[in-house]
């Protein structure tokens, strides 16, 4: 069995200690490729390390993350554009973009700014998304049905939304990114999850954060991502085969990778 973790952050500090044993850990589980996506200008250096040091199995993305909109944002869209357009570039989707109004509001303009921006981007350039919403479903919902021309696509990262969320944004043609929240005893998405077919669904951990049961309350890491497999496949009534042919199946073809 092989899988694509489609979301980790490999490359900040909590892995600091045991980076090496951590990928290898989760490549002996059968994950054999990591999408890595950005946060802001100052995490772009350390991803883009980590990928000449896992070249084909570490692969980054390129975004301004919401909550990292802050008063410099112009000023680091600016940055990633003239990396963008350069003449080559190794990304393979726009991401982490999104909208976050969880905690604070008060950039809420600046980050449907900067979506619909990197939304452009992604058209142009004919790459994917990665986004990131919470507290803000109908929203982004919304952006996506405004922006969507038949040139976007990409994937609603750690989906938590409702049922008619989730059918919305299979309509508009975006997968979605099931993590560990899979498997927490009170989270709804398994219903939902049951309700939506295997064509749209990836796999992904979000490491370090949103660990897998029995893992909760310690750090998450890549080789996790099989207890969420587990379970989807508990959900679905498929063997695991099937769901990492099908969920590795379904990456490759929304970020364009080679096959494994």
């Amino acid at each position: 069995m092989q899988f694509i973790d489609t979301h980790t952050h490999l490359y900040l500090d909590e892995f600091e200690a045991d980076r090496p044993e951590m990928i290898r850990r989760a490549i002996d589980k059968g994950i054999q490729r990591f999408l890595l996506p950005n946060i802001d200008t100052e995490s772009l250096e350390p991803m883009l390390n980590l990928c000449k040091q896992f070249p084909d199995v570490c692969l980054p993305m390129l975004g301004l993350h919401p909550t990292s909109v802050k008063a410099d944002w112009k000023a680091q869209l600016e940055s990633f554009e003239s990396i963008l357009f350069s003449e080559k570039h190794p990304f393979i989707a726009i991401g982490e973009i999104g909208l976050d109004f969880y905690w604070d509001k008060s950039f809420a303009e600046a980050q449907l700014s900067a979506l619909r921006t990197q939304f452009d981007w992604a058209k142009k350039l004919n790459l994917p998304v990665a986004i990131h919403t919470r507290a803000a479903f109908s929203e982004m919902l919304d952006e996506i049905t405004k922006a969507q021309d038949g040139r976007l696509k990409g994937v609603l990262h750690c989906f938590t939304g409702s049922l008619e969320d989730a059918q919305r944004a299979v309509d508009l043609g975006f997968l979605l990114g099931i993590g560990g929240v899979l498997t927490y005893k009170k989270s709804a998405l398994p219903e939902i999850i049951s309700q939506i077919d295997m064509e749209h669904l990836i796999l992904e951990t979000d490491a370090p954060f949103l660990p897998p049961v029995p893992y909760r309350g310690k750090r998450n890491e890549s080789a996790y991502m099989i207890e969420t497999a587990l379970k989807l496949a508990t959900i679905k009534q498929l063997s695991m085969e099937e769901i990492a042919q099908q969920t590795t199946q379904n990456a490759v073809e929304l970020f364009k990778l080679n096959k494994l």
